[in-house]
């Protein structure tokens, strides 16, 4: 008999016991959604602080990875893997926050990368030569495909399963044209301003800088909508 009891409470306590982790799942998809909102703005706020405490240092022409050659260049290399982190943490919570589908994971995960470029980065600076000249490792370079080709397919990817999910829908056509709008400007970059003598080499901050503008508060939207339906106490993953 008291087996029998045992057997008949045992789908009783599973329920409980998952009641019990609803909350706890939702504040850890909190955590992440918000991972995606202060990692974009502290890294922002980051380099533009030291771009204007940095002598000789000119926003338009020189690239953010530039800050971590010289004095203090450290702070931008933590500032990489700062970013890179919650990044990471963002793609994942996204991947919790939305219906599963088929081959659904390759967009966070492509998200992901582009969180651990930008974490190798910080790891594999650019550094100062003679002639106040900056040396950039095949690391670096590897790095920065990384950040830009995955969060550009990542969010091409992701839009897909936004499609398939009305709580992500309305933004499905946002990431695309964001997704798209990164690998094309990344690609212009790299032809048109990343070399030497190439024509907008002296707009080379500049370019990148528009990379980011467009990059970033899709980011954000991303994780203010997961966020909200965090909140909202609706079903996730």
């Amino acid at each position: 008999m008291r087996r029998q009891r045992d057997i008949m409470q045992e789908p009783s306590q599973r329920l409980v016991e998952g009641a019990t982790h609803v909350p706890e799942r939702r504040a850890v998809v909190a955590a992440l959604a918000a991972a995606g909102i202060v990692g974009p703005i502290l890294f922002t706020v980051v380099f533009i602080v030291q771009g204007l405490l940095r002598p000789g240092y000119s926003p338009v022409a020189d690239p953010i990875s530039a800050l971590a050659t010289g004095p203090n260049g450290w702070v931008q290399n933590l500032n990489f893997i700062v970013l890179g982190s919650l990044m990471l943490a963002h793609a994942v919570g996204l991947h919790l926050g939305m219906r599963p589908a088929r081959a659904g994971m390759v967009g966070p995960a492509l998200l992901a990368l582009a969180g651990m470029g930008a974490v190798l980065s910080g790891v594999v600076p650019l550094r100062a030569v003679a002639g106040g000249l900056a040396h950039e490792p095949v690391g670096h370079t590897v790095a920065v495909f990384m950040s830009f080709l995955g969060a550009g397919v990542g969010l091409i990817l992701i839009s897909r399963r936004m499609t398939g999910d009305p709580r992500w829908r309305s933004l499905g056509t946002y990431a695309l044209a964001t997704g798209s709008a990164i690998i094309v400007l990344f690609l212009a970059i790299g032809a048109l301003a990343s070399t030497p003598d190439a024509p907008l080499n002296r707009w080379f901050g500049l370019t990148q800088r528009l990379l980011l503008v467009v990059w970033f508060p899709c980011v954000i939207v991303l994780a203010l909508r997961l966020l909200r339906i965090t909140r909202a106490g609706e079903a996730l993953r």
